[in-house]
């Protein structure tokens, strides 16, 4: 388990955790979770065909984990009105204090 896929798989995780650690906001955390789906199936792909089952299943779970992420900050109805009322409620906070 050296090659490239799991180079790639590897970098991604450390780019969509970078990007949730970041708290730029639902919208990154939400575009970090859609990286994170994807590196799952890399990683998952990536077990499977090198016989590392273990990483396969553990990958398999996070991915459904991650895609309950992608949900509630993405494409979830009632949490993407709450998303565009933060929005707002953040644009005049950020007008009162200068930023």
């Amino acid at each position: 388990m050296n090659g490239p896929l799991e180079w790639i798989a590897a970098i991604g995780t450390m780019i969509a955790a970078g990007l949730i650690a970041a708290d730029l906001g639902r919208k990154a955390t939400g575009w970090g979770f859609v990286l994170f789906c994807a590196v799952a199936i890399t990683w998952i792909v990536s077990g499977v065909t090198s016989n590392a089952m273990p990483i396969a299943a553990m990958n398999t779970i996070l991915l459904a984990i991650n895609a309950w992420g992608v949900w509630q900050y993405l494409l979830s109805p009632r949490n993407r009105r709450k998303l565009e009322k933060l929005e707002e409620l953040e644009e005049k906070a950020e007008h009162e204090v200068g930023g």
